[in-house]
């Protein structure tokens, strides 16, 4: 049995994955979608070329993982492309957010960072040479970020995690991508706050071409997926750039 298994596939990027994966694996049997919202799971029945297994839970809670955990021991499937998307972000400085509700800061640390770790860990044992596993980064893991400090250094994580076990799985013949989009309108931005920037708001890009071009780079075998002139642009100036310039322009002061 061939699958892919694709987090936050609810909305915005992850939904777009589960829309195109049967464009992209033809041979694929199943999409294991996993996401807090049953219903919106539900909706995509019928709307996708290959059927869906829906798990729906939260993964800051550990039941959904036993609810993985035990599919994959049953059906022992071969994990074509694991695609790691689930994640939030919430603008504003550190003290703010706290204020605001304290636990938002770990929560985002423990979705973004430690629910994508294990769901790698524990779809790895199922993934042959050939196998792909992209990683939903983010252009705000180029460098730090004033006003989306949290958010940013998770994605940072995520990018250099990435890399790190792509290197790992090369003899293997594993595959590892990470996506770093600047924004994308999907409903990130109901949870993050309004985009507000001028410049962001003109790098504002829809979710389908994201998703085409990280396939595509993924098919590819590169290590990052960066969609549109901008972000490539802000990539090679996080890398020309001393950090301390950008932190200093990036200043919420």
């Amino acid at each position: 049995m061939k699958i892919a298994v694709v987090t936050g596939a609810s909305s915005g990027i992850g939904r777009e994955f589960v829309y195109q994966l049967g464009y992209f694996y033809r041979s694929l049997d199943e999409i294991w979608v996993i996401a807090r919202r049953k219903e919106r799971l539900e909706e995509l029945r019928g709307k996708t070329r290959v059927p869906v297994r829906i798990f729906d839970g939260n993964l800051l809670k550990k039941s959904v993982y036993k609810k993985i955990f035990d599919a994959l021991r049953e059906k022992n499937p071969n994990i074509r492309m694991l695609v790691n998307a689930a994640g939030y972000g919430k603008s504003g400085t550190v003290e703010e957010i706290a204020a605001e509700k304290f636990r938002i800061q770990t929560d985002m640390i423990d979705l973004n960072c430690r629910a994508l770790t294990r769901m790698t860990l524990m779809c790895l044992p199922y993934m042959r040479k050939g196998s792909r596993i992209v990683n939903l980064a983010s252009a705000a893991s180029f460098c730090p970020q004033p006003s989306f400090a949290v958010y940013a250094a998770t994605k940072s994580f995520v990018l250099s995690f990435s890399r790190a076990l792509r290197e790992e799985m090369r003899g293997k013949g594993i595959g590892v991508t990470a996506v770093c989009p600047g924004p994308v309108d999907t409903e990130f931005f109901d949870v993050s706050g309004p985009l507000e920037n001028r410049l962001k708001k003109l790098a504002l890009v829809e979710a389908a071409p994201v998703v085409h071009r990280a396939l595509k780079d993924s098919r590819a075998g590169k290590s990052l997926s960066i969609y549109g002139i901008p972000m490539k642009t802000a990539y090679v100036g996080a890398k020309l750039l001393p950090h301390e310039w950008i932190l200093r322009l990036g200043s919420p002061k």
